[in-house]
């Protein structure tokens, strides 16, 4: 067993470890701050619930009502002209919006063009260097009661583009 495996295994453990024993060292009620702590994640997640059923909503709509697919048609022969692969373009509006969503047009990339194909290589790129603004903001925001975000979702939406076409010269360049 190498020493980042024998790290990682432990980590976790010794920390809760720590954590327990400085707890009981400050004579703090470390089993009743526990649960108190599992009853506000509880309900945490069922506030959290309503968000993440309107963006899984949304999400359907967009890939089942085929607009997502008449856009791509739309802007492909410019996307052809510019050396961006259209197959791609879901990926980039749908990753802002949900990570499993992405991951799984990731997933269906690479299945059908192979993870060492141009496309592929910018998928998982692209993946890897964007965010789920969209997603954060409304789960968070929501669930902490922000009501004012635009500024957040400027910069969110824009450090995602940046992503996206960051990814797409640097594939290029490397592997074009």
């Amino acid at each position: 067993m190498g020493i980042i495996t024998s790290v990682s295994t432990w980590l976790i453990p010794c920390f809760i470890l720590f954590v327990l024993i400085v707890a009981t060292w400050k004579r703090l009620p470390t089993y009743e701050l526990f649960v108190e702590g599992g009853k506000e994640g509880v309900k945490m997640a069922f506030s959290l619930l309503p968000f993440l059923v309107g963006m899984i909503v949304a999400i359907s709509i967009l890939r089942s009502s085929g607009a997502l697919e008449a856009f791509i048609n739309l802007i492909s022969p410019i996307l052809l002209f510019v050396g961006i692969p259209p197959e791609i373009i879901p990926l980039a509006i749908v990753r802002p919006i949900s990570g499993t969503a992405a991951l799984g047009m990731t997933t269906e990339i690479i299945d059908n063009h192979g993870p060492d194909s141009f496309i592929g290589k910018l998928a998982s790129t692209m993946q890897g260097s964007t965010d789920t603004t969209l997603y954060i903001l409304t789960i968070y925001f929501g669930a902490v009661g922000i009501k004012k975000m635009g500024y957040a979702l400027k910069v969110g939406l824009l450090a995602d583009l940046i992503g996206i076409l960051a990814s797409i010269v640097i594939v290029t360049i490397i592997f074009g």
